[in-house]
């Protein structure tokens, strides 16, 4: 038996004694942050063992070792299905509408509400401007569909009042989108602002002192001091953005479509839903899921690596 080299030992006890110092000094933090690690290893990385379904011609009864192998057959259908293209585009309409338009909204209300003088208004707007963060999604759909209703919504008395016809805009494809959009809009604005204003106040004061002496005025400290300020702030939200961008918001979705807007309605997320909940067809389902989640790993890296090449800002 070859004897342990001196330099090993030495490097092993090194790393020991680093070990031990580092629990002593940041023990309690580590208990603290132990539950939230259990949470995530039990309920997010243990199941992903089931993506492996995703290859196999699941059966519950033999169990995910126990079903037979098909490989990428239910990729091959899902690409060959009349439903693919149609998902990809309605998918792909939808999130970045909802990033075109939405996106900007929360930097130009933060931008807005940082020219507010008054602390006691400002405090004031910015309080409404959060509560629609906290309605559920269910709220938010039920107040939709009263407001919409072609017999007594609001919207419809007003067109009625006018001496226009009603409209029965959930059952419209075309207005499925604008009426997701906005309405998402509405809900987020206010919360996505917080990390904005955050980021304002992190700005050194002093530049906006010697912009005012200089005679800059408050649009031009704004354009010039405030918004570069955010730059960071908002390449890092847009490569998060862009990495979710196959991920629309599925449980509204599913809330608010029915068979009737299909067409413009129907996306991945509840696409997968249908297939494994409904019809029970896990295993084509799971390839769904699989693609999609594909496709948003890319995108993120893809996303991160033109930030990296063309700013000075990205997530690693």
């Amino acid at each position: 038996m070859k004897p342990v080299p001196q330099t090993a030992v030495r490097a092993k006890l090194v790393r020991g004694g680093i070990w031990r110092k580092n629990w002593q000094r940041d023990k309690y933090l580590l208990l603290m942050i132990a539950p939230v690690l259990f949470y995530y290893i039990v309920f997010h990385y243990v199941p992903m063992y089931g993506v492996v379904i995703a290859f196999k011609k699941f059966h519950p009864i033999k169990g995910i070792l126990g079903s037979d192998w098909v490989g990428f057959l239910y990729f091959k259908q899902f690409f060959q299905s009349t439903y693919f293209v149609r998902l990809i585009k309605n998918t792909l309409l939808l999130s970045m509408n909802s990033l075109f338009w939405g996106f900007p909204v929360p930097i130009i209300f933060a931008l807005l509400l940082n020219e507010l003088k008054d602390s006691l208004f400002k405090k004031t707007v910015q309080t409404v401007s959060y509560l629609p963060h906290f309605i559920s999604i269910v709220v938010i759909v039920g107040m939709l569909v009263n407001f919409l209703s072609p017999l007594d919504g609001i919207i419809n008395i007003l067109l009625t009042k006018l001496g226009m016809e009603p409209i029965n805009f959930m059952a419209e494809p075309g207005y499925f989108r604008t009426i997701y959009i906005s309405s998402g809009i509405w809900q987020g604005f206010g919360w996505g602002s917080i990390i904005y204003l955050a980021a304002i106040a992190g700005i050194n004061p002093q530049l906006y002192e010697a912009a005012e002496v200089d005679g800059a005025s408050r649009w031009q400290r704004m354009r010039h001091i405030t918004l570069p300020g955010l730059v960071p702030t908002i390449v890092i939200l847009l490569i998060l953005n862009l990495g979710n961008m196959m991920d629309v918001g599925f449980e509204k979705v599913l809330l608010m479509y029915n068979p009737q807007i299909y067409e413009t309605a129907d996306i991945i997320g509840t696409f997968v839903y249908r297939m494994g909940i409904e019809n029970g067809n896990y295993s084509f389902s799971a390839a769904v899921g699989l693609f999609n989640n594909v496709v948003n790993i890319a995108l993120l890296l893809a996303a991160n690596y033109l930030s990296r090449k063309y700013s000075e800002t990205s997530l690693w």
